[in-house]
């Protein structure tokens, strides 16, 4: 094989993944495309080994989150982007190890964040419910 020829056949798989639209051994999952191993998942994308989760894309490993994209192990999480093993986040991007976070950005092994302030489980319970209420413009 020449490097023409591997670049043809490269762009050809490619093309043939990107096409494929049927999921693997997933368990009552709906309008769900190209996931695996998930069960009871509703609209995701490329979602790997999750369970319960609501249009999530490239999500692996993760339960009960929603609108969540390229997170890994992540559980009742919602509107995250690349969080890992992380719990009950809100709109974080890049957090890791982290429970309770609102709106936070990069975090490490933190609980009870808002905006990365830290804040006590009260205080944050409370900014949290205030500001779930508000109407939101999501850029997404």
């Amino acid at each position: 094989m020449d490097e023409r020829e591997f670049e043809q056949r490269l762009t050809a798989l490619t093309r043939q993944y990107s096409s494929q639209r049927d999921n693997v051994r997933c368990v009552q999952c709906a309008r769900c495309e190209r996931c695996s191993d998930c069960t009871f998942c509703t609209g995701c994308v490329g979602t790997r080994r999750s369970s319960h989760c609501t249009d999530c894309v490239d999500c692996t490993g993760s339960t009960q989150c929603t609108r969540c994209n390229d997170c890994s192990d992540c559980q009742h999480c919602s509107d995250c982007q690349g969080c890992i093993r992380g719990a009950y986040l809100e709109r974080s991007t890049d957090c890791v190890d982290c429970t309770y976070c609102f709106g936070c950005v990069g975090l490490v092994g933190k609980d009870f964040h808002v905006l990365n302030e830290k804040y006590d489980r009260k205080a944050y319970f409370e900014i949290v419910s205030r500001l779930s209420r508000a109407p939101q413009k999501r850029a997404r």
